[in-house]
């Protein structure tokens, strides 16, 4: 696993470089390998690595693309991201990794949200586009990934923990009592609440989209559980093979790495 964290101040201050490193170091038992911070003016992004895909120097997050005006703060694995570099190349896309996290920026620039439906692994991430100044996060299908955010105070905070969100000068560590009633009631938090007010967990398959301008940030749910009768009647041993062969084929995709 790997940590991100970042923040937007929709007030115009910059971004402080000691902020975001204490916000990384919040969370360096998520990735001991390496830290870096990037700045653009009001948005800044952390990141700790752990080294799992291309082990060199060129891993190094957050990463930007080719021109250097997207970049990427990105924990997770892409079990298909060779076949997604195949297509990206054939469009045009210059890679300077061999690492999944570039994948995901290039998908994002050919495809925008929609390459959230070719992601085959569990993620969460965010990219920042300093055309647009766009900020983008998401999450995977099922939530193996955590990703906390919250908008306080003229500045949007995320982070793979509540801890490094909580560094920000802005936000408060108040009591959520509907979260805290929740937890009581079900020994869980079943919603996207937290136990800190305003701090929300990122729902599993959901992207948000936030710019600063707008206000509010937009949360859209790219996928969910779809349960319904298969079309069609197989014998017990069609079905042992067949989930024979998805489970192999999923332990085979999860294999990977350096």
């Amino acid at each position: 696993m790997c940590g991100i964290a970042g923040c937007v101040h929709t007030a115009g201050e910059p971004v402080p470089e000691d902020l975001l490193i204490r916000m990384a170091k919040a969370i360096e038992h998520r990735g001991p390998d390496d830290c870096g911070v990037w700045r653009h003016g009001t948005v800044g992004f952390a990141h700790q690595r752990l080294s799992i895909i291309d082990l060199s120097t060129a891993g190094h997050q957050p990463m930007l693309n080719e021109s250097d005006k997207v970049v990427i703060t990105y924990n997770g694995e892409l079990y298909n991201y060779l076949e997604l570099k195949e297509q990206l190349v054939e469009a045009g896309h210059q890679f300077r990794s061999q690492t999944d996290t570039e994948v995901v920026i290039h998908a994002y620039e050919e495809w925008g949200v929609a390459c959230l439906q070719r992601f085959n692994g569990h993620f969460a991430f965010a990219i920042y586009d300093t055309g647009t100044r766009r900020l983008f996060l998401a999450r995977d299908r099922f939530g193996v990934k955590p990703l906390y955010y919250t908008v306080q105070q003229g500045a949007f905070v995320f982070a793979s923990e509540i801890k490094s969100i909580l560094l920000h000068p802005e936000v408060s560590r108040g009591v959520c009592v509907e979260a805290l009633n929740e937890y009581f009631t079900f020994q869980n938090i079943l919603s996207d609440r937290t136990l800190f007010e305003g701090v929300y967990l990122l729902p599993p398959g959901t992207a948000l989209t936030f710019d600063g301008a707008a206000g509010a940030p937009r949360l859209e749910k790219y996928w969910d559980f779809r349960i319904q009768a298969e079309s069609g009647l197989v014998d017990e041993r069609e079905a042992e093979e067949e989930l024979y062969r998805l489970f192999e084929r999923a332990v085979q995709r999860q294999l990977m790495s350096d």
